[in-house]
């Protein structure tokens, strides 16, 4: 039986998250703990779900052209995603998302989409014919 070809397309970001006791109040600051930075986005999400389940997936998406977006790069590829739709966008920083959760793992995020917003319709319509490995 061959595996699912999947595609995904969608976003990528350096997840900050830091655990907080309770959620701060406008204006307030709470002390945190645990703070690590991991990989996210929605698409990002889904790509390595999927191809942590067997599917062949390939990814389309936009990371920027720093630490962070060379970092995704290599987990998706050590996922074993396809990534030669990834592209790494010149002069912009990769999505980065700040997120604190608290006790009752209620949440709290903040997202700068970075190179997410440069993934346009004209960058899909150029995987037009994709080829999976």
């Amino acid at each position: 039986m061959s595996s699912k070809k999947i595609l995904v397309l969608g976003s990528v970001n350096a997840d900050h998250l830091v655990r907080v006791p309770r959620l701060p109040k406008p204006g307030e600051t709470v002390a945190g703990k645990d703070y690590e930075v991991i990989p996210g986005g929605k698409g990002a999400n889904q790509a390595v779900a999927c191809a942590r389940l067997g599917g062949q997936t390939a990814f389309i998406a936009c990371v920027g052209d720093d630490a962070f977006g060379t970092e995704m790069i290599q987990r998706f590829k050590a996922d074993g995603i396809d990534t030669q739709a990834v592209c790494q966008v010149a002069d912009q920083m990769t999505g980065v998302a700040l997120i604190c959760v608290d006790n009752q793992a209620e949440n709290c995020i903040v997202i700068a989409p970075g190179a997410n917003a440069k993934l346009r319709t004209s960058r899909v319509q150029a995987q037009h014919g994709l080829s999976y490995p």
